[in-house]
């Protein structure tokens, strides 16, 4: 199983890119959003990378800028009635923090945004990922005939690295694209601060 391709990034289709890895050329399907936040072609990228079956198509690679959207995704496709495709449709209108927030206000319309995503499936994905982690946030369900205001979200990283940029002037899809970047040069594991300061140097400021 592939679950991380490193290389060339040879081109962009409208739902997919190839990446040229030692000379071996992958394609890997994609959300509009990271098509958007991709280099240009003969730049380098890192792709994490979800490896889906099906009888009809056999092996596809679906690719994402962090590991939290695969785990996202991967999260979804456990739904019934949710396949890759929607799946992706989701994360292109709501990151794995906002989804998060999403569910926790029990907010069935901000799903169904996603293409092809109805009211009936929205309902069901918000339901059903009460508890389950999106990436860096979880929340926990409520118990049993309780209804109580769901607890706010503890902020990622990537969500206070970008609040930081928009208040900094900088529009939002140039500041998550070098956000992102930033994220996928230092580690995941590393702090704000030094996100901050490489995502502006991203932006050459």
């Amino acid at each position: 199983m592939i679950g991380r391709l490193r290389g060339t990034l040879v081109e962009t289709g409208e739902h997919d890119c190839l990446i040229d890895c030692a000379g071996v050329g992958y394609v890997a399907a994609c959300g509009a959003r990271t098509l958007q936040r991709l280099p240009a072609p003969g730049a380098e990228a890192i792709l994490h990378v979800e490896t889906q079956w099906s009888q009809e198509n056999g092996p596809r690679l679906y690719g994402f800028l962090t590991r939290d959207e695969r785990r996202a995704f991967t999260t979804l496709l456990a739904i019934q009635g949710v396949g890759p495709k929607a799946a992706l449709a989701v994360l292109d209108v709501l990151p794995p923090g906002e989804l998060a927030a999403a569910v926790a206000r029990e907010d069935k319309a901000a799903v169904a945004r996603a293409n092809g995503v109805g009211p009936k499936l929205a309902l069901r994905i918000v339901t059903e990922l009460k508890g389950k982690p999106l990436g860096d946030v979880t929340f926990a369900p409520s118990a049993p005939g309780v209804h109580s205001a769901p607890s706010a979200p503890v902020p990622s990283i990537t969500g206070e690295a970008v609040s930081a940029l928009l208040g900094l002037g900088v529009a939002e899809v140039n500041a998550r694209r070098a956000v992102d970047h930033a994220i996928i040069k230092l580690g995941e594991g590393t702090d704000l601060s030094a996100v901050i300061r490489a995502a502006l140097q991203e932006l050459g400021r």
